[in-house]
């Protein structure tokens, strides 16, 4: 028995340790990996993309959890881009513009923790959702930004872009090179950033500063097929700017998304977010999505325009009993009313039987 208890022991620290030391890839958008034995994970990956018909922008934020001081990821792209940092109070911004509206609903019935049952207050109820001959591989650029060290490339060769992203400080996954050679087949170019704190020591977590990458495009897309090598569920928030309400053209192995907000904004001119309207009325869908298996990826979000430009906000209730006057019942009031009625049509019927008898 000692024996069985102590194999059961060593077989779970060794789960324990194996969890601590193996790298955990996740991204919402592309191949986040961190360097060594160290682990990171994506938290929840939210974006703020806005289309006007021929130019795309993506402003990116991460929230990672691990203890990696260093870490790389890349981002396909269907055009030449541009990649500067962004100001992250816009996410506050547009939280603040699409938060729920709050509603109070009724009830006539008491409830637990309502009198006679306890003392307190309704819960919180959130309301239903609506439903060749070139080099392969070229380096257009390269800057530092912040804490992120950006390439931007062009390849022909799936091979040697992980060649090249490898031997420049870029650490990347086994099958990676299979996984980028839709893109290179559709000559498509790629967004490659080194997350290395400049300040000694500092690990990646926490919210990180966001990206705006910049290409012209004709259709909106969002990449996504690479996060099919994450090992860990992913969670992607997208917030839309466009002309019309959008949905993505299909779940690419995901839950349905869910909309969380459809509506006309303007943004002032002196916000964060004016940078992407230019001030101007855009149509802001914001859409939530979940993706337990990302093996199951098999594509890039496509995104076009709803029938209807039909708005959507959420609505949270609060759930408060029905009363009158100063705090009264109505369920008390119609109760008492009720055994009045009854006492009286009882006291009627027995003096009748009394005159007849």
């Amino acid at each position: 028995m000692k024996r069985r208890i102590l194999v059961l022991l060593f077989a779970l620290l060794a789960t324990q340790l194996g969890s601590l030391i193996s790298p955990a890839w996740a991204c919402g958008c592309g191949a986040m990996i961190p360097e060594g034995y160290a682990r990171i994970g994506v938290e929840k990956e939210t974006s703020v993309v806005r289309w006007d018909g021929r130019t795309e922008q993506i402003v990116m934020r991460f929230v990672v959890r691990g203890d990696a001081p260093r870490a790389a990821w890349i981002m396909p792209v269907p055009g030449r881009a541009t990649v500067e940092l962004a100001d992250g109070a816009m996410f506050g911004q547009l939280s603040q513009m699409t938060e729920p509206q709050e509603k109070t609903r009724h009830y006539f019935w008491p409830r637990e923790g309502d009198w006679p049952f306890s003392a307190g207050s309704g819960d919180r109820m959130a309301g239903a959702m609506p439903g060749a001959g070139a080099p392969s591989v070229g380096v257009v650029g390269r800057e530092q930004l912040g804490d992120f060290d950006v390439a931007r490339l062009t390849a022909t060769d799936p091979d040697a872009l992980r060649n090249w992203l490898e031997s420049n400080g870029f650490k990347l996954p086994d099958g990676l090179a299979a996984e980028l050679k839709p893109y290179v087949d559709q000559k498509w170019e790629y967004v490659a950033v080194r997350l290395a704190p400049r300040q000694e020591g500092k690990k990646l977590q926490g919210t990180l500063d966001p990206l705006k990458i910049r290409f012209d495009s004709n259709r909106l897309v969002y990449p996504m097929r690479l996060s099919r090598m994450a090992k860990n569920p992913q969670s992607l928030g997208l917030y839309v700017l466009a002309d019309h309400r959008m949905e993505p053209g299909s779940t690419i192995g995901g839950s349905a998304p869910k909309v969380t907000f459809a509506g006309t904004v303007t943004a002032r001119k002196d916000t964060p977010l004016a940078e992407l309207t230019g001030g101007k009325p855009v149509f802001l869908t914001a859409i939530d999505q979940e993706f337990p298996e990302p093996g199951r990826i098999d594509g890039d979000h496509e995104l076009r325009a709803t029938a209807k430009d039909t708005p959507y906000r959420r609505t949270v209730y609060d759930d408060e009993l029905l009363t009158v006057g100063d705090g009264i019942p109505v369920w008390l009031l119609t109760v008492s009313a009720a055994l009045v009625v009854s006492a009286a049509a009882v006291t009627l019927l027995l003096r009748r039987r009394r005159r007849t008898s």
